[in-house]
């Protein structure tokens, strides 16, 4: 699996969200591929299965909303944890 963390500009928030998704899928025991952090001018959907985001640049970028994982709070990790939860069916 194939994760990409995107913010809308510069790379601080998405770094984060990288930390926090590592973070969550390793205390939920899920094996992953991948995580990486990008912009959103940077990024491609080329081989990424889920990309997590803030729902202030979600409706902007280019990926099939049911993988994408879209936080009102990119610093909650409870709620990323609910919110890979429900995606990824655990």
């Amino acid at each position: 699996m194939n994760v990409k963390c995107v913010c809308g500009s510069g790379l601080g928030s998405s770094l984060l969200l990288e930390m926090n998704v590592k973070s969550v899928l390793d205390k939920l025991g899920v094996e992953y591929d991948s995580v990486e952090h990008t912009n959103i001018s940077s990024f491609s959907k080329n081989g990424v299965d889920y990309v997590v985001v803030g729902a202030d640049v979600a409706p902007t970028l280019d990926f099939p909303k049911e993988r994408m994982i879209v936080l009102l709070n990119i610093l909650s990790k409870d709620e990323l944890e609910q919110k890979l939860k429900e995606t990824l069916k655990i």
